[in-house]
């Protein structure tokens, strides 16, 4: 998706007559259905007429442009990207990302710097890091780019065209020598310098071709967390941290260097939704600190997640990858970080129905992973509270926190790299379930192309799509709401086809608690994770904290929309699980969280099915036909 896609010439003449802004609008209405911000409006107003002054003063007249290209599978835009053939005739493509900056102060992190943004000082990305990243990134997943035999070159700057250098300039501290290299940035007085710099990789024009690459170029396989994480750890990792998910990687390392010795205690908490890449910061997290010596560990709630990542790992992994409460015993500041995902599953104590009376502990949970950690950082999405018990919600540990004198900074992450980078369509799902309220009221046509999301009107034909998805080599699992019954397997191993809709059956991953299964049937910790959990529905607790290329979703009638009153029901007598519908105040907040959940594991497409068809017909009434 971009906003703007042309000729140079026509980018300089449509900033020379005041319609550029004009376009913009009316595109990024098209496809987001609702106004931008006045500030990025104002932004574009500045920016946009700087650059294409350069451009001007160059001579770049026979060159490709896009502004506000989205980087696929993310919701990150670039500003603007300039492309064409150098002297030699090698095609090349130029980032600049375009700062209103006039003033920097330092940061303690390794990669940021302090500016007024927003109505006050904020801690940010350095230009050349932000800029530098979205090469490394689109250089990875772009097929223009990666075409060994015949790739573009891409190249990353940034224009600071209401900056000047003061005599001790933070932006050009020491530590971002190896990034300015990389990545310059140019300043007010320097736009001459930028201009030398884009012609020395642009200079004999004809970039309409190149521009028809790029916009036509395919995108790689995404890649999935589960099937690289090893590669991570092995610090081969491979993601990029983009904005927001570098500046929290920096500060928990910052903080993790300043703790040793001081004694002081910090939470950090990281709140953000669906597959804006919590695990995937949480995962640098554990290479760094390894490599740097420190004792790290992965927490979750997640028995599925954990064992997973045992499982790739081997047996000794069980030192660092835990669960919540297994710090029951731990001394305190024994670990320099710990990491704590999927935070929101953080119960009230760490009692199980095996300790017996005599020997349980009742302090809290919080209590006992704040003790252990010197520095704890804790990734939530309060909107994937799916039972009882599970009480981690941001309040909750930012009061406990505080109440134990213990510091605690927040951030909240953005970026989409989930649902192929569309904000839209958590938006749309968060409207449309009555989660929360938010402009995206319409599942539009433009957005489709973005998201594969569709409705199958039986259960035998999402069967079918998700079987397709996998033939096609994509990761893709069908899931379903708690609403039909979950049998033992048989005394052979077989799981019983326990999900029957007419005649449609399939059975449940094994119960987390089977034994001797067939040698075709994985475990409930490796459902999703094993390529033999093909065939089998997940629930919830098998499926969150995974993501698949594709997921398929039956949606049970233990959530329902009435039509003649506007409004949602939860239906616990539609409900098989029996710790959620024995609370009957939450039931429908549950049930809304957990087909959430659902719908937004795949990172492509989602498919769904509707037991009922009052429920359908309403999710039918908020797409675009």
């Amino acid at each position: 998706m971009r906003l703007y896609q042309g000729s140079s010439l026509e980018f300089i003449r449509d900033n020379a007559q005041n319609s550029i802004v004009s376009k913009l609008k009316d595109a990024f209405f098209r496809y987001y259905r609702q106004e931008p911000q006045p500030n990025e409006v104002q932004s574009w107003y500045n920016s946009l007429k700087s650059i294409s002054d350069v451009f001007d003063k160059a001579k770049l007249h026979d060159h490709g442009v896009l502004v506000e290209y989205q980087l696929p599978l993310t919701s990150k835009r670039l500003d603007c990207l300039i492309c064409g053939k150098d002297y030699l005739g090698v095609e090349n493509a130029v980032i600049i990302e375009l700062k209103q900056w006039s003033s920097t102060e330092p940061a303690a992190g390794e990669h940021e710097v302090t500016t007024w943004l927003a109505g006050k000082h904020r801690e940010v990305l350095h230009p050349s890091a932000q800029v530098g990243q979205y090469r490394t990134y689109l250089a990875d997943v772009h097929s223009a780019f990666t075409d060994e035999s015949n790739s573009v070159r891409l190249h990353a700057c940034s224009y600071l065209h209401n900056y000047t250098y003061q005599k001790e300039e933070a932006i050009l501290d020491p530590k971002f020598s190896t990034l300015l290299i990389q990545s310059p940035i140019f300043s007010k007085e320097e736009s001459q310098t930028l201009e030398q710099y884009l012609l020395d990789k642009l200079s004999r024009g004809d970039g309409l071709p190149t521009l028809e690459r790029i916009a036509k170029g395919n995108y790689s396989p995404s890649k999935k967390l589960m099937q690289e994480v090893g590669e991570v750890l092995r610090s081969k990792s491979p993601y990029t941290l983009l904005d927001d998910q570098l500046i929290v990687f920096d500060k928990v390392k910052s903080l993790v260097e300043q703790a040793q010795g001081s004694g002081k205690k910090t939470a950090v908490i990281v709140k953000g939704g669906p597959g804006t890449g919590k695990s995937v910061i949480a995962l640098h997290l554990m290479t760094q600190m390894a490599k740097m010596a420190f004792v790290a560990h992965y927490a979750t709630g997640s028995k599925a997640f954990t064992e997973t990542l045992r499982k790739i790992f081997g047996r000794k992994s069980e030192k660092v990858f835990k669960y919540f409460n297994n710090y029951q015993d731990a001394e305190k500041d024994s670990i320099d970080v710990l990491i704590c995902d999927e935070a929101h599953r953080i119960r009230e104590n760490s009692k199980s129905r095996y300790d017996s009376p005599k020997n349980s502990q009742s302090l809290p949970q919080l209590y006992e992973i704040l003790r252990a950690g010197k520095v704890v950082v804790f990734f939530i999405d309060d909107n994937q509270i799916v039972r009882p018990g599970e009480i981690g919600s941001i309040d909750y540990v930012r009061q406990y926190a505080r109440s134990k004198n213990v510091e605690v900074v927040e951030y909240e992450l953005e970026s989409q790299f989930r649902c192929n980078g569309s904000d839209g369509f958590i938006n749309w799902l968060n409207n449309t379930l009555g989660i929360k309220r938010t402009a995206n009221v319409i599942w539009t046509e433009a957005e489709t192309e973005t998201y594969d999301f569709r409705i199958f009107s039986s259960p035998e034909e999402l069967d079918q799509a998700i079987r397709a998805k996998e033939q096609e080599g994509l990761s893709a699992r069908l899931t379903a709401g708690f609403c039909w019954p979950w049998s033992e397997a048989d005394s052979h191993g077989n799981l019983i086809p326990d999900v029957r809709i007419g005649d449609f059956q399939r059975p449940w991953n094994a119960k987390p608690t089977a034994r001797h299964l067939s040698k075709d049937t994985p475990s409930a910790s490796l459902w999703a994770y094993d390529p033999r959990g093909s065939g089998q529905i997940g629930c919830v607790y098998t499926a969150q904290g995974f993501e698949f290329d594709y997921v398929g979703v039956i949606v049970g009638e233990d959530l329902r929309y009435d039509l003649s009153n506007s409004k949602w029901i939860g239906d616990p007598s539609k409900s098989h699980d029996r710790t959620v519908k024995s609370d009957r105040q939450r039931f429908i907040d549950y049930i809304k969280n957990t087909y959430k959940v659902l719908m937004t594991r795949g990172m492509k497409g989602c498919y769904v099915h509707f037991i009922d068809k009052e429920t359908e017909k309403f999710f039918r009434s908020r797409m675009e036909r």
